[in-house]
């Protein structure tokens, strides 16, 4: 049991590491709302922007607390990151949406199918904008 604890700890102290498991959640929750919303039948690209927009709202969340570790004492130290995580997300949301377009009514590929093949991208540029433009060291406290 110790040899598994000191592994989590080991994962937990690597950026990377931290940003898969919370990142492999906010996949999670995109596909989840996508999927539930298709099955109550809203339309592709409205159910594709709303699970979109609830997943960022988690991921920020995540991000700044777990993976980047930022530590904001009050909710104004969160104003300018978070315009700049949305910024971030609006730039791979517009990939997402139109990798989905593309590949779900152009390319006739099934809808989740679809979804889940732009998350390599979104996923990959969505960690290289938070690490480098989002989170910097200006949140986090010695």
């Amino acid at each position: 049991m110790k040899k598994l604890i000191d592994l989590i700890k080991k994962c937990y102290s690597n950026d990377i590491m931290r940003y898969l498991f919370f990142g492999g959640c906010t996949t999670l929750v995109n596909l989840v709302v996508f999927w539930v919303l298709r099955r109550l039948h809203v339309g592709l690209n409205i159910a594709n922007f709303i699970s979109i927009v609830i997943a960022v709202l988690f991921a920020y969340v995540v991000n700044a607390r777990f993976v980047f570790l930022q530590k904001y004492s009050t909710l104004g130290e969160h104003v300018r990151p978070f315009l700049k995580f949305v910024g971030a997300r609006c730039a791979t949301m517009v990939i997402e949406m139109g990798g989905v377009w593309l590949l779900a009514e152009k390319m006739g590929l099934r809808d989740m199918i679809a979804k889940i093949a732009t998350q390599v991208i979104v996923i990959i540029l969505n960690y290289v904008f938070s690490k480098f433009l989002v989170f910097t060291d200006s949140g986090k406290t010695s």
